[in-house]
């Protein structure tokens, strides 16, 4: 890496996306368990892309673009997306860290893509998709020189088998624990979670909260007449409704060193739930925090597109790490996220380092 320690530019939040050998590192017995790609047949550039587990069509997956309808979506909505699937996938990891030289980035930190909706209510599948994917990021970890960090899946319908899978990632690359907004019936506030945020605790990883929803009767739910609304209810209400739900709970005081990272539902909202909060804290009779981020360990990642001055104004310059979405193709994906946000003229060049490096690496532990 060309950066020194204290000036690696951090890609808080990319992506792999999970294809069929994603599943070759289960074990033998739990081979019953295996995710059968399916897919559609191609209608004006788009092949529709499911995955069968357990019977069921469950967990998410992005249709497949033609070179030709993603360009055109590229140009849709301004933004660049990563369009070599080998690089996505993780097929050729040093293609990836090619593309990361290309775009300035030193590390990724790597999150689930399938996961992002529930994959499974059974506990004995669940385990065994959460370790094979675990065992393929530390593959990748492996082959990508210190700079592809990873978030742990951990097995949430089995807490014993999750914390064994926290302890293998923590020994094989992984920085933090990926904790969806909503797990089944349970919020993040629950203490059912617990000994999952004492073991992150433990071994100095964080938690990460990535826009997903765990709960398959929600998502079914939110599934209305307009797709593209559907997504704010989906992912990025409930990620913010999590925001505030540990700001407000008892775990920052539980777990004293324990840090968060929201990902992925921009930062524009976070003025107004800290307004919000803070009025709660009174009702509560709680001192408000001199610094949310320095002081409950809690960070955002942000957007281009998102009013930065007026958010680092009311919410303070250590809460704030950015990421391009690679290896998606949705609206928060740019892989040029990094490069526009370097060259922005309305931030001081000590805001841009804390963004790109140094809050960063305290979120991550870096």
């Amino acid at each position: 890496m060309a950066a020194t320690d204290t000036n690696l530019v951090i890609d808080s939040d990319a992506h792999v996306v999970e294809s069929d050998h994603t599943w070759d590192y289960l074990d033998p017995p739990e081979r019953q368990y295996r995710p059968q790609p399916l897919e559609t047949r191609e209608d004006a550039g788009v092949k529709l892309q499911f995955w069968l587990i357990d019977g069921k069509v469950r967990g998410f997956r992005f249709p497949a673009f033609s070179a030709e309808e993603l360009e055109r979506r590229s140009h849709q909505v301004g933004r660049k997306f990563a369009d070599m699937n080998e690089s996505r996938e993780m097929g050729n990891v040093d293609l990836r860290l090619e593309h990361m030289d290309q775009t300035g980035v030193d590390i990724q930190v790597l999150h689930n893509t399938m996961f992002i909706e529930s994959a499974t209510d059974r506990p004995p599948v669940e385990v065994a998709l959460c370790k094979s994917w675990n065992r393929w990021l530390a593959d990748i970890w492996r082959q990508g020189k210190g700079r592809l960090r990873w978030s742990c899946m951990a097995p949430t319908l089995s807490i014993p088998d999750a914390l064994d899978q926290i302890r293998f990632a923590k020994e094989n690359g992984a920085c933090a624990v990926l904790m969806r907004p909503v797990e089944g019936t349970r919020l993040l506030a629950d203490p059912y979670f617990y000994p999952i945020y004492d073991q992150a605790q433990k071994l100095d990883m964080a938690i990460a909260v990535h826009i997903a929803n765990g709960s398959a009767w929600l998502n079914d739910l939110y599934r209305h007449p307009v797709p593209i609304a559907a997504t704010l209810h989906r992912f990025r209400i409930p990620t913010v409704a999590a925001y505030n739900d540990v700001l407000l709970s008892e775990i920052p005081q539980q777990f004293p060193k324990l840090r968060w990272g929201f990902v992925e539902a921009s930062s524009q909202w976070l003025p107004w739930v800290l307004h919000e909060a803070k009025n709660r804290f009174k009702t509560l009779g709680r001192e408000w925090p001199e610094n949310v981020a320095r002081d409950y360990r809690m960070f955002v990642t942000c957007e281009n597109s998102d009013d930065l001055p007026y958010i680092l104004k009311e919410a303070g310059e250590d809460c704030l790490v950015i990421g391009t979405d690679y290896g998606h193709t949705d609206i928060s994906s740019d892989v040029d996220a990094i490069k526009i946000f370097k060259q922005r003229t309305d931030l001081t060049p000590q805001v841009k380092q804390k963004i790109l490096s140094d809050n960063a690496r305290a979120l991550y532990g870096l």
